[in-house]
């Protein structure tokens, strides 16, 4: 038996990195778990690692409000019901301060990453009501708790992402609803490594020295595996955390308690550039 056994779980960006992590370790936890992305192709290597029938895969975007209640549509048809949504679907953001970054950008980016959680809970909430309960599980950034340079876009996204999460935590706890925050730190997934590009490109090295330079200051100097963003996926998914709701766990390798660039304001420029990407 495992913690999640008996579970429908809807993951969203659920085709690659942290969102295929939390779909594989909630099978293998017991849950069906429907997985939605834009990309058909890279939520079927997820479907294709985990046994058959515990997960189907549903292509839509969380930009668009309908495509979001399919998804919860779906996923009660797939299990009957709906027990845990997470919200782990977002984009990276352009570098650039409020007078450089394009409007159109700033708003691509809440779209995706804040309005799209929002829709998701917007149709999920009622269908928990209904049936007496239900979690939230929203997957935000360490860039949600710290502030760094040059990245307002998905700053504020991410920072929307917690009030957004608290606000259903105070609103529906009375419903037997939970609704918690993770925030990973620089975590190994293809946005990251996309993102070391230009820090390897400027350093002279490739992406794995680009990664041992952005940790280097970091308490346990390494990046987090998708897998280790999952195990808190899961612990706030089950009974284990039954009476925490509005809570927001930071999954960063201790970057929370230290600068994370050392003393060098360009440093932190680089460093937050990269660890900012889940």
């Amino acid at each position: 038996m495992g913690k999640l056994t008996g579970k429908v779980a809807l993951v969203t960006g659920g085709g690659s990195g942290i969102g295929a992590a939390i779909a594989k370790r909630y099978v293998e936890e017991g849950a069906k778990v429907v997985i939605t992305g834009r990309r058909i192709s890279a939520l079927q290597e997820t479907v294709d690692a985990c046994p058959s029938g515990s997960i189907l895969p549903f292509a839509g975007d969380v930009m668009n409000p309908d495509d979001c209640a399919k998804m919860i549509d779906a996923t009660v048809e797939f299990g009957g019901k709906i027990d845990i949504l997470v919200n782990n679907a977002g984009i990276d953001a352009p570098a650039g301060s409020v007078a450089d970054l394009e409007i159109d950008a700033f708003r691509k980016i809440l779209e995706t990453n804040l309005f799209g959680t929002f829709y998701t809970m917007h149709y999920a909430i009622p269908r928990f009501i209904a049936q007496g309960g239900g979690v939230i599980v929203n997957v935000a950034s360490l860039a949600a708790l710290r502030c760094p340079p040059a990245l307002p876009a998905y700053i504020a996204s991410k920072h929307g992402i917690v009030g957004l999460t608290q606000s259903c935590a105070n609103d529906y706890g009375k419903f037997k609803i939970r609704a918690n925050v993770i925030c990973p730190g620089a975590t190994a997934t293809p946005m990251l490594v996309n993102a070391m590009q230009g820090l390897a490109a400027s350093r002279g090295t490739d992406v794995e020295g680009a990664l041992n330079y952005l940790t280097r200051y970091m308490p346990l100097q390494r990046a987090c595996e998708p897998e280790e963003i999952a195990g808190a996926a899961v612990f706030f998914a089950c009974d284990d955390s039954s009476y925490i709701t509005g809570a927001v766990l930071p999954v960063e390798g201790g970057a929370c308690v230290v600068d994370p660039a050392g003393s060098s304001t360009s440093d932190a420029g680089e460093a937050w550039g990269g660890a900012k990407a889940k």
